[in-house]
């Protein structure tokens, strides 16, 4: 509803009840139908909405209801607003000032070795540059590629450093969970500890050996030598 009041229906309650526009002029300022107005003044609608008064919210002037109640043809107006509301512009591509143009690409070949789980979304958004771009300097088939130097946009003042790790934290979410390799950890073998295969401690060899250091161990006790 082009140039209408705030809450028209309840502006339209406000002048049925206190002014003596016709329903056209009040139809015409609210931008609802002649009808409805009509049905508001039988108290058939907008039962239980309190009134708006225009004049509060600056919407109105006493000088243009005067014209208007003063001549059934005049048609009221709404007053010019004294806040100027900004009109929001339309995000675009990311501006990069032609001087730090060059070193672009330095800061896209960073991004690709250094976190290669952004997406080409997130890098376009972080330097301002194109898919195609990106892609040519991840394959190596940029025009550039053999003089290409890794350096990070955020000393390249291309980017925030709070913008790079947003970015970063965000692409590491969608990463597979590493293996939790904690819970399999073993002892090691003995084979290893010792030196030994496990068929060196199967042979008759370890086994006399253990035979032999046993007797040298007991032979130093008193009584076990022959007398």
């Amino acid at each position: 509803m082009a140039d209408a009041p705030l809450m028209p229906k309840a502006t339209a309650v406000w002048l049925v009840d206190n002014t003596s526009l016709s329903f056209d002029q009040i139809a015409d300022f609210c931008k609802i139908h002649r009808l409805e107005v009509r049905a508001i003044a039988d108290g058939e609608s907008a039962q239980g909405i309190k009134g708006m008064d225009p004049f509060t919210t600056g919407q109105l002037t006493r000088d243009e209801l005067d014209k208007a109640q003063n001549n059934p043809d005049h048609k009221l107006k709404l007053a010019e607003s004294k806040i100027k509301v900004p009109t929001l512009k339309k995000k675009g591509p990311r501006y990069t000032p032609v001087s730090k143009r060059q070193d672009r690409p330095n800061a896209i070949y960073w991004l690709v070795r250094s976190h290669p789980e952004l997406k080409d979304a997130q890098i376009i958004r972080l330097v301002g540059t194109t898919k195609n771009t990106i892609e040519a300097i991840r394959s190596g088939q940029h025009w550039n590629s053999s003089n290409l130097t890794p350096m990070d946009p955020v000393t390249l003042g291309l980017c925030t450093q709070i913008a790079l790790d947003f970015e970063v934290g965000k692409a590491a979410k969608n990463l597979p969970p590493k293996p939790d390799t904690e819970g399999d950890v073993t002892l090691i073998p003995a084979s290893e500890t010792q030196g030994f295969t496990p068929d060196d401690l199967s042979s008759p060899t370890v086994e006399k050996k253990e035979e032999e250091s046993a007797d040298s161990v007991f032979a130093n006790f008193p009584g076990s030598k022959e007398e």
